[in-house]
């Protein structure tokens, strides 16, 4: 079993505080210069777009009851150079890079081209970046980009559209990113099809919106341009892992027929979900990478771990129950307005909660072939407990294991 951290960098209202961003940039720091020291493998980060305050201002507000901003890195590259200058071992994961803002696919693999150029400048560098990448988690991180609804048939059938843009720009990131020279005619058509949709009836909105019977409608580009190939082209491609934020299967296997791509998964899809993925990439990586192995498919898990002293081991176990479901309980709420019992306890149970003794006996849940990404900064803006916590984690939880 391998062991990755999870940082949210999330400037969000804890216990009626919300940290100035020096602060929260500072925690970070400390943490990750921590996570390197205690041999985790790779740090992957949060990223998140535009401000969710400002957002709130307007009527389509998507999260109008969280205080403060989900996340504070908007920009995977530039700081992945800072914690490869401030570690020794650590790699650097992003989670997740949004493909569809900021310029798009082409500028996304561009950016990416030069970070492992000047990265890759000291020859004796081997330690990568793992690039996670998806469509966004909010709808309106891409509208000032121009990812909305253009006809009637995108406005009818607007979900399923949504999933074909991200297909579309996966194809043009991942080519251009391999060393590709491409132009728009060479990427796949975007085609409607009524098994894209849940019911006739969601089907035939589409039609009636097309304004003629048909078995499948194409999508016009998203992205037309000319004959291009993106530079540097001489970056040192080895330095580069990928992972897909996306369960569509469809995606996934799209992604591997250009070069291999791993997946992103997030602490709330079902376990049978994971298992599913696992067995379809076993067929559907691409070869080049060298056959599927689990870890290619790391795990976010939220740990409430408490070693704190002076507690006895019920005490303890109690306490990272409270912060548990207290935490958890902000954060549902934050982002949907009201408290769901029921979500909460579902999050607990999928969190790693207890002293190191009951949190050992918790990681039976997991096969020893997977790699976790250990979430200790959730909702916790308590640098130097957050720190104990991954001390707790890697010197008590970690040895139990490997013996």
């Amino acid at each position: 079993m391998e062991f990755d951290i999870f940082f949210s960098i999330s400037q969000t209202e804890v216990d009626g505080r919300i940290p100035p961003e020096r602060e929260m940039w500072l925690n970070f720091f400390e943490q990750v210069e921590l996570a390197d020291e205690l041999g985790f493998g790779t740090a992957w980060v949060a990223e998140s777009h535009l401000s969710t305050e400002v957002q709130k201002t307007n009527p389509d507000a998507v999260i109008p009851h969280f205080v403060g901003e989900v996340g504070l890195n908007t920009d995977i590259l530039q700081l992945a150079h800072r914690i490869f200058a401030r570690t020794r071992r650590l790699g650097v994961g992003s989670a997740i890079m949004n493909i569809l803002c900021n310029g798009g696919p082409i500028a996304a693999a561009e950016r990416i081209r030069t970070f492992l150029s000047l990265h890759g400048l000291d020859e004796r560098e081997t330690r990568r970046i793992t690039i996670g990448f998806a469509a966004g988690r909010f709808p309106f991180i891409n509208v000032p980009y121009g990812i909305v609804p253009r006809t009637a048939v995108d406005r009818a059938a607007w979900p399923v559209v949504k999933t074909k843009i991200f297909q579309e720009a996966t194809e043009i990131f991942l080519r251009l990113l391999k060393g590709e020279t491409l132009n728009s005619s060479m990427i796949r058509p975007k085609v409607l099809r009524r098994r894209d949709f849940r019911s006739d009836a969601d089907w035939d909105r589409v039609v009636e919106a097309h304004g003629a019977p048909a078995v499948e409608i194409e999508i016009p580009s998203w992205w037309v341009f000319p004959n291009l190939k993106i530079v540097p082209q001489e970056a040192p491609m080895q330095l580069l892992n990928l992972s897909i934020g996306s369960h569509d299967a469809e995606t996934q296997e799209l992604a591997n027929t250009i070069v291999p791509v791993g997946v992103f998964n997030l602490s709330i899809t079902p376990g049978d979900e994971i298992e599913k993925t696992n067995e379809r990439m076993l067929r559907a990586y691409h070869p080049e990478g060298g056959g599927w192995k689990r870890r290619l498919m790391p795990r976010t898990v939220l740990v409430f771990i408490n070693e704190e002293p002076g507690l006895t081991r019920d005490e303890r176990n109690a306490r990272a129950a409270d912060e548990a479901k207290s935490a958890l309980g902000n954060y549902w709420k934050a982002l949907e307005g009201t408290l769901d019992p029921a979500k909460v306890e579902r999050a607990t149970n999928n969190a790693l909660v207890g002293d190191t003794e009951t949190i050992v006996a918790q990681m039976s849940r997991f096969h020893p072939d997977d790699r976790l990404m250990l979430w200790f900064d959730f909702n916790n803006h308590d640098s130097a407990r957050v720190c104990r916590n991954m001390r707790a984690f890697m010197d008590g939880v970690v040895p139990a294991l490997r013996n």
